[in-house]
């Protein structure tokens, strides 16, 4: 995980777009410069550096005609901070050799050949730098599997490149030059709402060319900023590449009246149906695997603490990536008329993993509790979950941090438990007190820009506090022997992904009951068309504030083709009842590997299960696409 930036800006004294007097607009982008540095380098906390680049030429301007030494300079400025998840060392970015600037910010898993002690963007760079032609770019990229965003200035032909990676799981933000702010800018996060830049997500669309030669030569940066930027497609028909784009959901319509599946029992599976689930739990455990494996190990004196952390609700996603990060590979190997057992373990055995659960103190919840339950958890609903917890040996909690997500995190973690023997499994319990959410709101407010929505606050609010993980263990859901804990954990594995790729929102069995199968499928694909603008760059923006990074096992692109080539009715089945059709495939995959659980877990939306969302009592009728205040407002 690092934090990238790149500005450019012009040194002209007749042109008019930045003067260089002292306390001037000069001085106000230094300014606003410095203070993007600061939040970005809360991304990378191991290393951080800068890089100049000035591009030189005669002023284009009137001034010209009365002063041949009349120079414009385009002022290119590369920052970079890392945060050290690849290699033997941390790596002082931005990467140069011959002029040319490589800022990198992402995870190469698969395509790209990068051993245990080596770092990806070094070796990436050197790939890029030896391509004969920057036209081949894109047919590289394409190649290569994982999140990432970059910049990189290919000096020979002064052309800037920048791009996020199909899913857009890596944020960068643009700021487009404008007459009041004339300047050019792109940053993994921004300073909130700030008249000194427009910051605006990224299209995942192509690969972006900014000409600096032409830019250079015509009459202002803001006037004939779009005239010089350029959009490459990621893919060309002459070659398949594997990672070039989003593959399409399966058209199929499935023969009439596909049978129902009405036990998760495994055993007795339609031999199709047997096979995707075998597969999907090879191709999820190989995406953990890539996750997890080669994090650099903490020094000897740290042993025992650690290096992965799960966003854990209690809920099936959560629960599977926890249980195939702990779990191992295993073969037979055959030589002769010997065989022998291989066992490798994603997660070192002696190595605990984090469970990471937020729970919020909600005084609209709390009052409801003390004058009714009108609009929340019906109360034979909420009777049950607390007797469920009761009878799994969970100990009574102060009502305002027992939310749902609590719940089922303590019943789950037991389950994780008695299955996967060997492992320390911390369940961290993050209680954020409703002060505590109310001191944190600005700053949050200010990473997840320009991500606004009361909805967007809600979800970014439960991330911040999880990934932060400060709260306290407890080694038994019966025991009240609790002591604080921060968890030491830098990569975070996330859930996301599985709803959209496998049926598991309501508005799917909404469009089986309005259209049939073929609503279900143009739903899908509806999902996975928003997947790169909905939440991945503010929740990326969010968590890696902490210096942290989230990884998204769902959400390889090898999963994503996977899970979007196979028939409809293999992944959900809307005919059936909740937590047995919606994410029919995965809650089938839980079950074969063990866990009998989670494997009937129903969905609860995360701003829900935590109770972050609707704070207080004027919120409660607040949409989620209702504007926050913008800093004019306030």
């Amino acid at each position: 995980m690092c934090g990238i930036i790149c500005s450019l800006h012009v040194g002209c004294s007749s042109c008019g777009d930045i003067d260089n007097i002292r306390g001037g607009p000069d001085e106000a982008f230094r300014e606003l410069s410095e203070r993007l540095k600061v939040a970005n380098a809360a991304r990378g906390p191991d290393a951080q550096g800068s890089h100049h680049v000035r591009i030189q030429g005669t002023c284009p301007g009137e001034a010209q005609a009365t002063n041949e030494n009349e120079t414009c300079t385009l002022d290119l400025e590369f920052f970079a901070s890392e945060l050290r998840l690849r290699g033997d060392a941390p790596i002082v970015q931005p990467h140069e050799q011959d002029g040319d600037v490589f800022c990198w910010n992402g995870e190469v898993f698969e395509g790209l050949a990068v051993n245990a002690d080596e770092n990806d963007g070094v070796k990436l760079f050197q790939s890029i730098h030896s391509l004969s032609a920057m036209d081949d770019l894109p047919f590289l990229l394409g190649k290569i599997e994982g999140p990432y965003a970059f910049v990189y200035y290919h000096a020979a032909s002064r052309k800037l490149y920048f791009a996020r990676d199909p899913l857009g799981r890596r944020s960068l933000l643009i700021h487009k030059p404008s007459v009041s702010n004339p300047y050019f800018l792109l940053a993994s996060v921004s300073i909130g709402d700030d008249q000194g830049c427009i910051m605006e997500e990224l299209s995942t669309e192509g690969i972006f060319c900014l000409d600096l030669g032409k830019l250079r030569e015509s009459n202002g940066v803001a006037q004939n900023f779009d005239s010089s930027l350029t959009c490459i497609s990621r893919h060309t028909g002459q070659e398949t590449l594997p990672f070039a784009k989003l593959s399409r959901v399966n058209t199929a319509l499935p023969p009439d009246a596909p049978p129902l599946v009405l036990s998760l029992d495994p055993a007795i599976l339609p031999y199709d149906l047997a096979i995707a689930v075998d597969h999907l739990i090879d191709h999820l455990d190989r995406s953990v695997m890539l996750r997890v494996e080669n994090i650099p190990r903490k020094p000897s004196s740290e042993k025992g603490k650690a290096q992965v952390a799960v966003l854990f609700s209690g809920g099936i996603d959560s629960t599977v990536l926890a249980f195939l990060a702990h779990r191992y590979l295993d073969a037979i190997l055959h030589f002769g008329v010997s065989y022998y057992f291989v066992f490798s373990r994603h997660v070192p055995l002696d190595e605990p993993i984090d469970l990471l659960n937020v729970a919020f103190e909600n005084p609209r919840k709390i009052q409801v509790q003390t004058d009714g339950n009108i609009g929340a958890i019906p109360k034979r609903e909420k009777k049950r979950q607390l007797k469920a917890a009761e009878t799994n040996g969970i100990v009574k909690e102060s009502t305002s941090y027992m939310v749902p997500d609590r719940v089922t995190g303590l019943q789950e973690v037991e389950e994780l438990r008695r299955i996967c023997h060997g492992r320390t499994w911390n369940f961290v319990e993050v209680d954020v007190p409703y002060e505590e959410f109310q001191a944190a709101r600005a700053p949050v407010e200010a990473i997840m820009f320009p991500g606004r929505t009361v909805m967007d606050l809600s979800l970014a609010m439960a991330l911040y506090f999880a990934s932060k993980g400060a709260g306290r263990v407890r080694f038994s859901s019966a025991s009240n022997d609790y002591q604080p804990y921060t968890s030491t954990a830098r990569v975070l594995l996330n859930g996301l992904g599985s709803d959209e790729l496998l049926g598991g929102y309501g508005r799917h069995r909404t469009a089986y009951a309005t259209r049939g199968w073929q609503g279900v499928i143009d739903e899908l694909q509806l999902e996975l068309d928003r997947i790169p603008t909905r939440n991945l760059g503010r929740d990326d923006r969010v968590i890696s504030s902490h210096g942290k990074e989230t990884r998204h096992p769902f959400l390889s692109l090898t999963v994503v083709s996977f899970l979007a080539g196979l028939p409809v009715h293999i992944k959900l089945d809307p005919r059936l009842e909740l937590g047995l059709g919606d994410k029919m495939l995965l809650r089938l995959a839980a079950r074969k590997v063990g866990l009998l659980e989670a494997s009937v877990r129903k969905k609860k939306a995360m701003q829900f299960g935590s109770h972050s969302a609707r704070m207080e009592a004027g919120e409660a009728e607040r949409r989620g696409d209702l504007m926050i205040r913008t800093v004019a407002e306030a």
